[in-house]
């Protein structure tokens, strides 16, 4: 297999993601240079969801269409012809993109978020995503293309990868587009290597982005109203922080150190 080749189309997959998902990239309102306060925007748009939804639709509609199914087979063979040996990279390149943010973050470079939110709006947008991947294989049933199970629709791993791609680029796209370009890169990638593994067609890929983009919209929707919820009292803290307290102790039986943290 030409990985050269493979590699361009990976990037030209990204600048797809974000050519249509959105024409500029502007710091957000409110977000000041130097990061002391979190601002969401909790404004629902419709033309966001036209890209997930059409790619749920389309996997769900590939299901259900000779031609679109025909295809899936197409590309299968396509694929197991060029299969030199499997690559499990797929395994860890889906939780890539979301740990970038952690990691940009470590690095100084600061996200849009502070790390309560992001870490809540991570959470949400995993809970969504799992919950919809699990129910769909529950009730779809359509057998994996290496004919090891019934629970092939809709790709988990390339949902995993496509809602960490989403987060990257929700965080990042007020500093440079390349951050969301390089998640999606490996997102396309992740979903790449499902197929070339045998374990998904087309359509499960297609549909596992879609929802795996769309679960982290939500969570970024959700968010205002779930910070409401379990923070009520730091809805206007500035920053999330964490104190800790040690200390040694002796009871005349034992010695023995204690520790004191607090959110």
């Amino acid at each position: 297999m030409n990985y050269k080749i493979l590699f361009k189309k990976m990037l030209w997959i990204a600048f797809f993601f974000i050519a249509i998902k959105s024409g500029r990239c502007q710091t957000p309102q409110g977000l000041t240079s130097n990061h002391k306060r979190t601002e969401f925007s909790t404004q629902f748009r419709f033309s966001s969801v036209i890209l997930p939804a059409s790619l749920i639709g389309y996997g769900f509609w590939a299901n259900h269409n000779r031609m679109l199914k025909e295809l899936d087979y197409e590309i299968k063979e396509e694929v197991d012809e060029h299969i030199d040996e499997k690559l499990t990279i797929d395994d860890f390149s889906q939780y890539l993109p979301a740990a970038s943010v952690y990691a940009l973050n470590f690095a100084g470079i600061k996200g849009k978020n502070n790390l309560k939110d992001r870490t809540m709006i991570l959470a949400t947008a995993y809970l969504i995503m799992g919950g919809s991947v699990l129910g769909l294989k529950s009730l779809t049933k359509i057998e994996r293309p290496d004919g090891s199970s019934n629970t092939s629709f809709p790709s988990g791993h390339t949902a995993t990868a496509f809602m960490g791609a989403e987060f990257l680029y929700q965080e990042y796209k007020h500093k440079s587009i390349w951050y969301g370009v390089a998640g999606y890169a490996v997102a396309a990638g992740t979903g790449f290597f499902r197929m070339y593994n045998d374990r998904h067609w087309l359509s499960d890929v297609i549909a596992g982005a879609g929802i795996g983009i769309l679960s982290t919209k939500i969570a970024y929707w959700l968010q205002p109203t779930l910070q409401s919820v379990f923070f009520p009292d730091r809805e206007n803290d500035s920053e999330f922080s964490v104190t800790t307290s040690i200390a040694p102790f002796y009871d005349g039986n034992a010695i023995g150190v204690g520790a004191i943290i607090r959110f």
